[in-house]
């Protein structure tokens, strides 16, 4: 506890309080919690779930129309959209709670927005989105919000296990100038304070998510970033094996809770 708050002092924050928010401990979160498992969720304030739950107050809706639009827009040399192969986008209900997955062709992990851009140049012959930009982002949200309130059920077995245990590894290594690991946030500090906010346990069944901080949806990787930026660390890109093996160990550590995006976050 004294070198994580010597090391948050070096980065500016003025304390750790050590208590949280306490009603956040004692309340019912029903299919927000898994056993010890709590999402982003509950450690928000009233305000912020409060926006999440109403598709009119949450924006990550407006960013979902718009790809409702694009599903069945032909694109790309192939002249296809993506309803000619999956037909109404309700048949991606369940996807969004598995991934990532190893995707044989590659020999690697491949997430939903990777898997999206493999969509595009392999069958519709059309350029990928770029990442963080509003089409890949939509339409990321548009394929996960169909699998809404299912629970997330990532596998780390056969194929997916080193990779898994690559992720892990990242996970648990301390980095930057700070030497903080994601664990050091994350499963030893969640419920306290870090400046004005709530530390959670980091669970990305959320992801995309429009967060307050940023003004708009991002997504998971972007997270990743910001926080090795925080810890002053040399981020990887986006998409990068290291995030996607580290978003299967995160997504795997979620299994049970709910797939809640779009979600609203500070």
């Amino acid at each position: 506890m004294r070198r994580f708050a010597i090391a948050l002092a070096a980065a500016g924050v003025i304390s750790v309080a050590g208590a949280g928010v306490a009603f956040t401990e004692t309340m019912d979160w029903g299919k927000y919690q898994a056993g010890d498992k709590r999402s982003g969720y509950t450690y928000a304030q009233p305000e912020t779930r409060a926006m999440q739950d109403d598709e009119f107050e949450n924006p990550g809706f407006l960013l979902m129309e718009s790809a409702t639009a694009m599903w069945s827009k032909p694109e790309g040399a192939a002249g296809k959209s993506c309803a000619d192969c999956h037909g109404d986008v309700s048949s991606m209900k369940g996807v969004a709670t598995r991934y990532p997955v190893f995707f044989k062709p590659s020999g690697k992990m491949m997430n939903i927005e990777q898997r999206i851009n493999q969509c595009r140049t392999e069958q519709m012959k059309a350029e990928p989105w770029k990442w963080e930009s509003d089409q890949l982002l939509g339409m990321t949200v548009l394929v996960k919000y169909q699998s809404e309130g299912l629970p997330m059920n990532v596998a780390i077995d056969g194929p997916a296990a080193p990779f898994y245990e690559k992720g892990k590894a990242f996970y648990y290594e301390r980095r930057g100038q700070l030497d903080l690991a994601c664990s050091n946030c994350h499963e030893d500090h969640s419920g306290q304070n870090l400046r004005a906010n709530i530390l959670s346990q980091g669970m990305p069944n959320g992801f995309p998510t429009y967060r307050l901080k940023w003004q708009k949806v991002g997504s998971l990787h972007r997270r990743f970033k910001g926080c090795n930026d925080q810890v002053r660390a040399e981020p990887y890109k986006p998409g990068s094996d290291e995030y996607v093996d580290l978003e299967l160990f995160v997504s795997h550590r979620a299994n049970g809770l709910p797939v809640e995006t779009p979600s609203v976050r500070n």
